[in-house]
């Protein structure tokens, strides 16, 4: 079936679908706007966080961004709240996964008409990346947004055939469950086995966000990236986020010994936000199979086991937390008492000693994670680095901040 195909039998009426804003308990608190570079900003008026840098880092242009982001507001179709512009219901005009998949279409369109050139690579990820805006921040049970991610994983398949480097799909047999699908990306110009990174992503994120990434900061350094996505989203949504959070990535690297192309002796995590979470229960739980852990504004404690902290994230980051525990229509109460369980120094991890080398990164005054959790990060291993990052001027600081956490995991890796 071709793509066009595809995309008018996903999207084709059918039923009434669930409006994204809708799916968890409505809290809408009266929050201050919040700003940060992983996340973006709050703004009164939309349930989403609007990320303009993080999406013009991976490749969309300021105006393309603003042009969508006009069509969504200016729409008199019916919402789930008057007061939020992102949320038309309905899979039409200024709904937002409508919005963003029509973008990304044209850019299809594009690709195809390209052909099998290095352009008509550039094109197909351009349209991964609006098709996986789309469908953010891939809430359970979105089912609209489930079809923009199927949408989005084979527009990377097509635009990885034709980008630079090697991209492998692998299968992950898992103990107790499904199976899940994670992408080998292998560097140009280096012989395997690859010293690999372990990419731990974000609760909100999917594992093919990420090719700028390897592109510009890791196969430069002949580093290969390794990516799965986090329980309960995309190929990994079969299974459920638990305290265990690093589960299945320790399945993974477990695994890595039968994997010829990667060096299973040479293996470094590298987590931000919620994947910190994830790489740093690594560092303790499978010192033996890794090199170190690079930490970029990790949720490791405070958030996770401070109620004043979660009132300072927007409800759509609580919304995506509570749908990745299976906890859609619980109470802020109930919620916390759980969010505490995955604080790692609740669980009793973090204050210990790890001789794994650990490096986090931190910005001041971030609402998802204080200086206080980067160090006890650095402070818990044998060999800690704390990497303070400016806010301003924002891109700078966060290109000098990736580099010098790839330059870290590089020497790790040696």
């Amino acid at each position: 079936m071709s793509a066009k195909n595809l995309s008018e039998e996903l999207f084709k009426p059918r039923f009434k679908h669930p409006e994204t804003s809708s799916l968890v308990r409505q809290r809408h608190h009266l929050t201050s706007t919040v700003q940060s570079t992983l996340d973006g900003e709050s703004h009164t008026g939309w349930y989403r966080m609007l990320n303009r840098l993080l999406w013009s880092w991976r490749g969309l242009s300021p105006l393309e961004i603003s042009e969508v982001l006009a069509r969504i507001a200016v729409s008199d179709a019916e919402r789930t709240s008057d007061q939020l512009l992102d949320t038309v219901i309905g899979y039409r005009g200024g709904n937002w996964i409508y919005e963003w998949s029509k973008q990304a279409a044209l850019w299809q369109q594009k690709a195809m008409d390209a052909g099998e050139t290095p352009e008509a690579g550039e094109h197909w990820l351009h349209a991964v990346n609006l098709y996986s805006l789309a469908a953010w921040p891939h809430i359970k049970g979105d089912e609209l947004a489930e079809q923009a991610q199927t949408l989005a994983n084979r527009a990377y398949e097509e635009a990885t055939l034709r980008l630079p480097g090697e991209m492998k799909e692998l299968e992950f047999p898992i103990q107790g469950g499904s199976p899940i699908t994670g992408f080998l990306h292998m560097p140009p110009n280096v012989s395997a086995p690859y010293p690999t990174v372990l990419l731990c992503g974000n609760l909100d994120s999917l594992q093919i966000d990420h090719y700028r990434l390897f592109h510009d900061y890791l196969a430069p350094r002949g580093l290969a990236m390794l990516t799965i996505d986090m329980p309960s989203v995309g190929f990994s949504s079969k299974w459920k986020l638990t305290q265990d959070t690093s589960f299945l990535h320790q399945q993974v690297l477990r695994g890595l010994e039968s994997i010829p192309w990667v060096d299973h002796t040479r293996v470094a995590a590298l987590g931000y936000r919620f994947g910190a979470n994830v790489a740093v229960r690594l560092a303790y739980l499978e010192a033996p199979r890794l090199r170190g852990a690079a930490c970029l504004g990790p949720i490791v404690h405070a958030l996770l086991a401070n109620a004043a902290q979660q009132e300072r994230v927007p409800d759509m980051y609580i919304d995506v937390l509570a749908s990745r525990l299976g906890m859609a229509r619980a109470t802020d109460e109930v919620l916390r008492t759980e969010l505490n369980r995955y604080s790692l120094k609740t669980q009793g991890l973090l204050g210990r000693r790890t001789p794994t080398p650990m490096l986090a990164g931190y910005w001041q005054n971030d609402p998802w994670s204080p200086e206080e959790d980067a160090r006890l990060i650095v402070n818990s291993s044998a060999n800690g680095k704390l990497l303070p990052i400016g806010f301003t001027p924002v891109l700078h600081n966060f290109d000098r901040a990736l580099q010098t956490i790839c330059d870290w995991l590089t020497q790790q890796l040696k």
